[in-house]
């Protein structure tokens, strides 16, 4: 590996290193309290494809 190689690959690892630390930033600022609500009908009615009768005339 020659000295230019070396640098190259320095370089590189820091650019990643840098860009994980920003992400984790980023996750732990603005995602890491998001909380999403499921409704478990809903999505067994997505997963089987059936649609829900609530509020349709019978």
């Amino acid at each position: 590996m020659t000295p230019s190689d070396k640098r190259l690959l320095r370089k590189l690892i820091l650019a990643v290193l840098i860009k994980l630390v920003v992400l984790a930033a980023l996750w732990w600022l603005f995602i890491r309290d998001a909380g999403v609500s499921v409704d478990d009908n809903g999505v067994a009615d997505r997963i089987t494809g059936t649609t829900s009768t609530q509020g349709a005339a019978k």
